[in-house]
């Protein structure tokens, strides 16, 4: 079976920091016992580094302000409470997090691989069999390739997507699949085109810390 790819739309978006949203992480910053910057499609051999972007500014901002939500428990307890929620207490974004970044855009070329589509989760499979067992896992499926922790078998994903010659992955959200999310492989595929500095307004920024229950600080 032929392994399913995906080509990008016209335009892609990046949520980055200034003042170049497309700028790749300097190889400095690694992780010197893994290669990687710690991300999820990164590569375990530390020899391409990986840029991420989304179809829609909306998922940019959900990816990235997803580590401010509430703590679970908390939202657990809240939930168990009798009457009006009205003072639920929310996570936190701090104020000056918003001022270091920008939204950028590029036109977006290439193949990318559509890692949970059937061929590519069989494929994945069978190759990563050995890995998957020592980590722990009694099989591997779309749901185990969308789960955070850990990330070497998403990290080990991407060095067989790599290996078959794909620019990068493209992927659905975690967050909710009605967001669609690339993966750009170095030398990156990408056109860059104009990027602005987000305002507190952004009806996309809004709309994100809505659907994670953030507040700024």
């Amino acid at each position: 079976m032929e392994l399913e790819t995906q080509r990008p739309p016209e335009v892609v978006f990046r949520l980055g920091r200034s003042p170049d949203p497309w700028q790749p992480p300097p190889w400095g910053l690694a992780n010197s016992a893994d290669g990687t910057f710690g991300n999820r499609f990164d590569d375990p051999e530390g020899y391409y580094r990986v840029l991420y972007a989304s179809t829609e500014r909306l998922a940019c901002f959900v990816e990235t302000l997803a580590r401010f939500r509430p703590d679970l428990s908390l939202l657990a307890e809240l939930s168990a409470i009798d009457g009006e929620d009205d003072f639920t207490p929310l996570g936190t974004l701090p104020a000056e997090w918003l001022a270091q970044r920008v939204m950028g855009q590029a036109a977006l070329s290439g193949r990318f691989a559509d890692l949970y589509s059937v061929s590519w989760v069989s494929h994945l499979r069978r190759r990563l069999a050995p890995e998957a067992l020592r980590m722990g896992f009694q099989d591997i499926d779309a749901s185990t390739l969308e789960r955070a922790e850990p990330r070497r078998l998403t990290q080990l994903a991407s060095r067989q997507v790599y290996r078959n010659g794909d620019d990068g992955i493209y992927y659905r959200s975690r967050y909710g699949h009605s967001l669609e999310n690339w993966a750009i492989f170095e030398p990156f595929p990408i056109k860059p085109g104009i990027s602005a500095i987000v305002m507190v307004d952004d009806a996309d920024f809004r709309a994100a810390l809505a659907l994670h229950g953030i507040r700024m600080s």
